[in-house]
């Protein structure tokens, strides 16, 4: 009987800040009334990191929540794929202080910087990596530490983000090639408009504008968004994309027990809904209580809905996120 490689997530893991922050101190100095956020956003309050935490951290403990109920070592990961774009440093790569604070010292580690869509890039990567026989079991790990980059008077930016890390562990299995019914990681698909760059960025820091006096009072190091242009585009190209995925694989949307996607503001995910006429019940949010955590909002929902018990046996899950770049990405997985 002939056999292929699958990719099967086997465990998820996610971590926050303690550091409470509601809208009330962030309302504060934007002079909004907090609940005046919340309608706009559907969020309530977001985790802030202290000065003392790291992207590294967050992406370690996230990792080791993962691997715990993966029941395997750190020892026995054999890479990592790191999402971010709020690194420890512009090199080396966050996935390397990961690698040396998990001691998994037999794993090769890079990053990956697609802004909001970067954990499924990562996914990606480490599926293609496994289908291929290059690797079998590897951390995949979204971590975000956004309110470095927030300017507290900037409304657009600042009532939205929030710091977290999410983690899930990969590990390829043979499945019979005439499967019928074939499960893990079924599909993933990656897109990007580069036209679009300026609507979600932080300008300054990078060589194309290198950090200076003139930066700093210009406030180029902070996150410039242009929530309309985001909201449209974003949510018509993912839309969009989640159905052609379902059409690829002969899938009806009555098909998928659960939707998980970007967490950017309750208005984005109330749209996708209802585009897609899915019922509020089979689209996770964790918005409320932890805002829009970037690349590890997708991640940290998924361990959201496992923990919970919203995922079971041969679900099918799709999967979606957008941003900065412009870029956006969908995967479909049967669990």
């Amino acid at each position: 009987m002939q056999h292929k490689v699958i990719s099967r997530i086997i465990g998820t893991g996610s971590f926050f800040p303690h550091r409470i922050v509601g809208n009330a101190e962030v309302a504060a100095p934007l002079h909004l009334d907090e609940e005046e956020i919340f309608h706009v956003t559907g969020i309530r309050s977001r985790r802030w990191a202290s000065q003392e935490e790291t992207c590294s951290y967050f992406a370690e403990q996230a990792a080791r929540r993962a691997l715990a109920q993966a029941g395997i070592e750190s020892t026995a990961v054999q890479a990592i794929f790191v999402s971010t774009t709020s690194p420890d440093a512009v090199f080396p790569s966050t996935a390397c202080y990961v690698q040396q604070r998990l001691g998994a010292t037999g794993a090769f580690a890079f990053d990956v910087a697609a802004s909001c869509s970067g954990f499924l890039y990562a996914l990606s990567m480490a599926d293609r990596m496994i289908r291929a026989n290059q690797i079998r079991q590897c951390l995949v790990v979204a971590s975000e530490i956004k309110s470095r980059y927030l300017n507290r008077l900037n409304k657009s930016s600042t009532i939205l983000f929030g710091d977290g890390a999410g983690a899930v562990v990969l590990r390829g299995e043979a499945q019979s090639a005439s499967c019928i019914k074939p499960t893990g990681i079924l599909g993933i698909r990656l897109y990007a408009d580069g036209a679009y760059h300026g609507l979600i960025a932080i300008p300054a820091g990078g060589s194309r504008i290198r950090a200076s006096l003139d930066t700093l009072q210009h406030d180029l190091h902070t996150i410039q968004l242009q929530g309309h242009a985001v909201f449209r585009i974003g949510v018509k190209r993912l839309s969009r994309a989640m159905r052609e995925l379902l059409e690829e694989f002969h899938l009806q949307v009555t098909d998928v027990q659960q939707v998980i996607t970007h967490q950017a503001n309750g208005r984005m995910l109330a749209a996708i809904r209802e585009r897609l006429k899915l019922p509020e019940d089979r689209v996770v949010s964790i918005l409320e209580d932890y805002g829009n955590t970037s690349s590890a909002s997708l991640p940290i929902a998924l361990d959201y809905a496992v923990r919970r018990g919203l995922v079971h046996a041969d679900d099918v899950i799709l999967l979606g996120a957008f941003g900065g770049g412009f870029t956006w990405a969908t995967a479909l997985i049967r669990w």
